[in-house]
């Protein structure tokens, strides 16, 4: 009985049904754009993130900000005068990124402390190359000579002067990344896949091999065999890899020892890259870190998510604060629109409802009608809803807008962004702490919807029906059979 007469009522007001349904489906649809956008932004934001850390890695460990930048190691050039005028000259400037370094034991220091699983050390290397000659000018006589020397000597010396020579010299920059060969599971370069060649082997600690960055390998025609020289040493390019995502954490990524030994930084590191126990519990680790390490700055990805900047950042800002309280604002409307029609449409039924209570009906189940009947219109705003959300998502993620993120720029804290943009590749790296420089990604957004917003889009829509029932329950419960006797015509 309750079925049938509900699927009769809601055939016979099938537009004020479709009215209270199509309300509620809007609210839904912006929720579900609103989750799906929010969604796709901290996709994004993580795949900046991830191209910055590399896979696995919950924060770095650098030496703390100092005073202090090392300006003696600021790049300085000599070159020798020579005879021959055709010798090209060339010098090679291989400087630690930051210009502040930690002992390669402070590796083991961290990972021995609690809730760390894995740490691993690395060395970020600017390399500056000047290549060119010098062109020595050539003295041109006038055709006259002077008369007399200094103090009245006799004879005379040619007149004229040096004209033409200078100097062509070419600067390439680029980064190099020392990394541990024996455990490869961290650091930047698992953010790149290898997509020719290989990886370095666990016995090359101390080989004269290089994985280069595929950009940087294309604008020097590198491919693997290659040959490729860093301050008088060379190493054969044994690997190319594609950044899964923006530029490269460097363009050369050679093992740790060689990277030591061109920088004269032996046992020494930049960065340490930790993987916690628990993804959930990254503070405690942080704290552990920063207490029982000291002269050490770590960073999360929390803390590098608040350096991001760019539309990116804005977007999510958006995204975030303007979009969930406008999908509140519009559900919260949609649920009292819904209901306040829902109990104008018990008013135009009171004839209906109080003959029903004179033949015997109670108010519970006069309640539970309208109840019932709100709640299937509800329903079906869910499914308008969710048809409308998804695609409102799907068109986000075919159109797929390209959004730029700016990570860094500032100084102090630990190293992340580019090193020198000189290099081609993006010159991408992990400044240290006071030499951080800006770094722009671009990603473009996508609006995936998951099983949970699917969910919530139901349980509104549920909730949708039973507020709406609400107001008409409680205005059907009140209805009497005198009612209906007075509106009898």
């Amino acid at each position: 009985m309750f079925f049938t007469y509900l699927r009769r009522e809601l055939r016979r007001r099938r537009k004020a049904a479709l009215v209270v349904a199509s309300g509620l489906a809007l609210g839904i649809a912006l929720v579900i754009v609103v989750a799906s956008v929010s969604s796709g932004m901290g996709k994004a934001q993580d795949k900046v993130l991830q191209s910055l850390y590399g896979l696995g890695t919950d924060m770095t460990v650098t030496k703390a900000a100092s005073a202090s930048t090392g300006d003696a190691q600021r790049p300085r050039f000599r070159f020798d005068a020579q005879d021959d005028d055709s010798t090209s000259q060339s010098s090679d400037r291989v400087m630690v990124q930051g210009f502040t370094t930690l002992a390669s034991s402070t590796v083991a220091k961290v990972a021995d402390q609690q809730g760390v699983s894995s740490a691993v050390g690395g060395l970020s290397l600017n390399v500056v190359k000047v290549n060119g000659q010098f062109t020595r000018g050539r003295f041109q006589q006038d055709g006259g000579t002077s008369q007399g020397g200094p103090g009245g000597a006799e004879g005379g010396r040619p007149q004229g002067e040096v004209r033409g020579g200078g100097a062509d010299f070419d600067i390439n920059q680029y980064t190099v990344f020392g990394t541990d060969v024996t455990r490869t599971a961290l650091g930047p370069l698992t953010s790149s896949k290898i997509t020719s060649g290989r990886t370095f082997e666990n016995t090359e600690t101390d080989a004269r091999v290089a994985v280069a960055d595929s950009a940087y390998a294309k604008s020097k025609k590198f491919k693997v065999g290659s040959t490729v020289t860093v301050k008088g040493v060379k190493f054969t390019v044994i690997g190319i890899a594609t950044a899964d995502s923006g530029d490269a954490a460097a363009d050369l990524y050679v093992p740790l020892k060689r990277a030591q030994t061109l920088a004269g930084e032996k046992d020494k590191i930049t960065t340490i890259y930790v993987k916690a126990t628990d993804s959930q519990r990254i503070d405690p680790v942080k704290s552990a870190i920063q207490k029982n390490v000291p002269g050490t700055t770590v960073t999360t990805s929390a803390d590098l998510a608040e350096t991001v900047s760019g539309s990116l950042s804005t977007a999510s800002s958006l995204a975030t604060k303007v979009g969930k309280w406008l999908s509140i604002a519009v559900l919260v409307a949609a649920f009292l629109v819904a209901g306040l029609l829902t109990s104008s449409a018990v008013s135009r039924r009171v004839r209906e409802f109080g003959t029903l209570k004179a033949l015997g009906w109670k108010s519970g189940r006069v309640t539970r009608q309208v109840v019932g009947e709100a709640v299937v219109n509800g329903l079906v705003g869910g499914v308008l809803g969710i048809a409308l959300g998804l695609a409102g998502a799907y068109t986000v993620t075919a159109v797929s807008p390209s959004l730029q993120a700016q990570i860094g720029g500032g100084t102090g804290g630990a190293g992340l962004g580019g090193g020198p943009a000189g290099g081609p590749g993006g010159g991408g790296g992990f400044a240290g702490p006071g030499r951080q420089a800006a770094k722009t990604l671009e990603v473009a957004l996508t609006a995936p919807v998951g099983v949970t917003t699917i969910v919530l889009a139901v349980g509104l829509a549920v909730a949708g029906g039973l507020i709406a029932g609400a107001f008409g329950g409680w205005r059907a419960s009140r209805l009497r059979p005198a009612d209906a006797l007075r509106r009898v015509e």
